[in-house]
Order: C-alpha cells, then structure tokens, then sequence
C-alpha cells in the first residue's frame, strides 16, 4: 500500500531496514529487538497512507501547512500498527523516528511529534532516523537532487549530537565503510517480492 502510495518508497524501506538491523545488530540489540526494528524500519512511513496525495507528491518545498500535515504520518503509522498484533510492539519506533536528539522542536528540520530527546527516544528510532535521512539525501526527490554519497556522510557527521545519535551515527557510517549502499538488482528485488 505504502509503495503505490508514493513511488519514492519503492525499494526504500526494503535498503533502510536492511541497514537498520545491521546497525541494531552492530549495538548488541537483542533477537527480539532486531525483529522489532526489522518490522518498524518496514513501516516507519506506513502514516503516510493517510497523508493527501497532494502534499505527499507536491513538486516543490512543502509551505507551513502543508508540513504540519506531513508531520502527522508517525503518528498515524504509530495508530495502525498499535491496532494489530504481531506489530503494537513496534509503535512507539515508528512514532519517534521524527524526533531529535537534543530534543530540539523548531528550526529548518524540528523533531516530531512530541519532542523527545537523547535516550528518552527508542534507540531502534534513533537508528531508523540515521538510516531513513541518508536514505532521502542521497536521493532525488521532485523538489531537490540528491546530495551525493559523500556530501550525506559529511551532513551526518555535522548532525551528530544535532539531530542524530552520534553512536548511530558512528556505527551506521562504519557499516557504510563496509557494505555498498545501492539499489538491489532487479533480479534480486523480484526475488524479494516473490518471498
């Protein structure tokens, strides 16, 4: 559903998760945890299903309103998957995979919704925002080019501390250093779908 809501997720959520669990799996999370941040990077933007077409697909920056809107999708995806069992443990990572590390609710990117900071945010949220940005800056959207493998690592590490976990931030760039980011062959995401 996600998917044919908006074309930007398509092989997404698939390269985010796996990411995610790489790095939860580089913390020490524990095997449950790992299943609970493989489902939340999944459907982190499962809200976005109840986003208007209109502002998710809008071809330019996003107005005042229009973001206010957009910041409502972790907590409607925190809604669905807190009404089906299997998936309510996941809730709260998808509800604060938006929020800031220093807490910080205003400025050109604000947490959201409720203006968590540090630890108080789940760290399989904290994860999936380190993932999930490098995922958007190093990609083409209708209102901005990606900036670029290199420029995105740089942004990271000057947002440490800022908006990202710089633990996370450490691992995740390490895992980088390691395993290419990329999109999967087509091969290889008909064999996903398939599974």
């Amino acid at each position: 559903a996600m998917e044919a809501k908006d074309q930007y997720t398509e092989g997404h959520l698939r390269r985010v998760s796996r990411f995610a669990v790489e790095v939860g799996r580089r913390l020490k999370l524990l095997p449950h945890e790992l299943e609970l941040l493989e489902i939340a990077s999944l459907l982190h933007d499962v809200g976005k299903i109840g986003i208007a077409d209109s502002v998710l697909r809008k071809p330019g920056p996003l107005d005042e309103r229009e973001r206010a809107i957009m910041q409502r999708h972790p907590m409607i995806g925190a809604r669905i998957l807190e009404n089906i069992e299997g998936l309510k443990e996941a809730a709260d990572m998808v509800r604060h995979h938006q929020e800031r590390f220093d807490g910080a609710v205003a400025g050109e990117f604000p947490g959201y919704p409720d203006g968590l900071a540090g630890r108080a945010i789940p760290l399989g949220a904290r994860i999936i925002a380190v993932v999930d940005a490098f995922h958007a800056m190093t990609s083409d959207r209708p209102y901005r080019d990606s900036v670029g493998y290199d420029r995105a690592r740089r942004l990271l590490l000057e947002e440490s501390r800022h908006q990202f976990d710089p633990r996370v931030v450490e691992t995740f760039l390490g895992l980088l250093n390691e395993q290419e980011w990329e999109e999967p062959e087509a091969g290889e995401a008909q064999e996903e779908a398939s599974a």
